[in-house]
Order: structure tokens, then C-alpha cells, then sequence
């Protein structure tokens, strides 16, 4: 198998493949129901760090980002609306708390429009520094 590294021309970061495909795999087949992409500072990638079953919760997924590290993330987000549908919307997470270094954060964001381009079908997008700007209750404002 080989590995496809697409350059970021800002940051220098490459998306590994790996981030698409499982991305792919939660979209169209719901077989995630969240992913965590770190950036690997060595290899100079972003890399898929965490996949999340499609039994897990939203606590689940937000104690899966690490307090004190930047990561973007992608949930999965099933809902029913006023008019009683079921439906669901893919949230792109850029984690980014004020407990992370400073370098760490400027390369997070100066590599995520880059990198949430490569993740077609993103529905919403958040920005969060602490757990309050992504609760449950944020998300599910976010989702109607």
C-alpha cells in the first residue's frame, strides 16, 4: 500500500491518506462515530490518532482529546428535529486549549483550513479552548 503525502504549502504538514479514508468511512458508512487527527511534529503529517465506535457517546469522545494538547476532531452528531426527523451533521473540532504551547497552537491553525479542505462533507465547524465552547448543549445549538 502505498502512502499519499499532500504538502501543506503554509504550514509545511501533510495530510497522511489514512486521515481521508477513515474520514470516508465515518461519512458514508458510519463506521466512526468520531476521529482524532494529531499532527505528528517529526514526520511533519497529520495523522489519524483515535477512532471512536459508533456506540460511543459524546462524553466519550470529548474525554478522548487530551486536556493540555491541540487536535482537530471529527464527531458524528445524530439529532432529531423539531419536526421529529433523525438526522445527522458532521462537526469539524479544531481543540486548541489555552493549556497547550504556544508553538503547538500556531501550527494547529495555521494548518486547519488546509488540512479541513482534504474532509469534504464537513457540516459545521467549531473552534473550541475549553470544554465549555464544545459542551453538548453548544453542539446541539450548532447542529439546528
Amino acid at each position: 500500500m502505498f502512502l499519499i503525502l499532500q504538502a501543506n504549502a503554509a504550514s509545511g504538514m501533510a495530510v497522511n491518506d489514512d486521515c481521508k479514508l477513515k474520514f470516508l468511512d465515518l461519512k458514508a458508512k458510519r463506521t466512526y462515530r468520531f476521529i482524532i487527527y494529531k499532527i505528528e511534529e517529526k514526520l511533519k503529517q497529520v495523522v489519524v490518532e483515535k477512532l471512536g465506535e459508533p456506540t460511543l457517546g459524546y462524553e466519550d469522545f470529548t474525554a478522548s482529546l487530551p486536556a493540555n494538547e491541540c487536535r482537530y476532531a471529527v464527531y458524528d452528531f445524530d439529532f432529531v428535529t423539531e419536526e421529529n426527523c433523525q438526522k445527522s451533521k458532521i462537526f469539524f473540532i479544531a481543540w486548541s486549549p489555552d493549556t497547550s504551547r504556544v508553538r503547538s497552537k500556531m501550527l494547529y491553525a495555521s494548518s486547519k483550513d488546509r488540512f479541513k479542505r482534504e474532509l469534504d462533507g464537513i457540516q459545521v465547524e467549531l473552534q473550541a479552548t475549553d470544554p465549555t465552547e464544545m459542551g453538548l448543549d453548544v453542539i446541539r445549538g450548532r447542529a439546528n
